[in-house]
């Protein structure tokens, strides 16, 4: 059995409303809900949410309610606790945990349904793998480049230079240490395991497990700022999408 199970709160402060902002004129938790739904390998689909507004357009899709409690619903909690909930929930239901688990987010519309399958797939063929994740490249970001205030109010590095062994090839060019990728949270596909004891897993997304073998894009990345929006709309006009039509055959409820 493998389920998708998809997190939206009601609150942002950041961006308020995020989960539910258009996004080439469809609510942005849609396109994450069009993936799972449309996935050959996906058997079922949950949303866990606190919001009756996502809760309503979850059912659209076909998804199935999760109720999530109001300590797990405010701006300190945290996404993998809400995500153990969901589990257990749906092993309670389902009387014993599925197989796999693919874990999505409201506000992460870049992601595919030949994705998901391609990484239950991977998954399925090696079970010695804990995950299968999205990672995008942001050479950009390195940590090498990375600063932070110090305290006296001037810039220093985020990570002590001497972390990057050899300091004669440290230099400026975002490219000198190689691709940087970042889990962009579009999916994560997890075996049961990592949900069941989240200290098996490494920081900081501790759901992913130890052995994560990466679903390379470009461009993923969740939302958390209104000025995002126009990179994922670009993001889903280079996959097949417009304000008219999806790559996808489902018709909502």
């Amino acid at each position: 059995m493998v389920v998708a199970l998809m997190l939206g709160r009601e609150g942002s402060e950041g961006f308020p409303g995020k989960n539910t902002h258009p996004v080439l004129g469809r609510p942005m938790m849609s396109y994450p809900l069009l993936a799972a739904k449309s996935a050959t390998l996906v058997d079922e689909i949950y949303v866990s949410t606190d919001s009756d507004n996502i809760k309503n357009i979850a059912q659209e899709y076909g998804a199935k309610i999760i109720d999530r409690p109001p300590e797990l619903a405010t701006k300190e909690a945290l996404g993998e606790d809400a995500y153990v909930h969901g589990f257990q929930c749906i092993s309670e239901r389902l009387g014993a945990p599925p197989d796999l688990m693919v874990l999505l987010f409201c506000n992460a519309p870049t992601i595919l349904a030949k994705t998901i399958d391609e990484g239950i797939r991977i998954l399925l063929e090696d079970p010695s793998l804990d995950s299968a994740v999205t990672v995008s490249a942001y050479n950009m970001w390195s940590p090498i480049r990375a600063r932070k205030e110090g305290p006296d109010g001037l810039l220093q590095p985020f990570v002590p230079f001497e972390a990057f062994g050899n300091l004669k090839a440290v230099n400026c060019d975002r490219d000198s240490q190689g691709d940087v990728f970042f889990a962009d949270m579009s999916v994560s596909i997890v075996r049961s395991r990592c949900l069941e004891d989240l200290n098996f897993g490494v920081l900081p997304q501790r759901w992913m497990g130890r052995r994560i073998y990466p679903l390379k894009q470009w461009g993923g990345c969740d939302v958390d700022f209104a000025w995002q929006v126009p990179s994922v709309e670009y993001w889903l006009r280079e996959h097949g999408f417009t304000d008219s039509r999806t790559p996808y055959n489902f018709q909502k409820k």
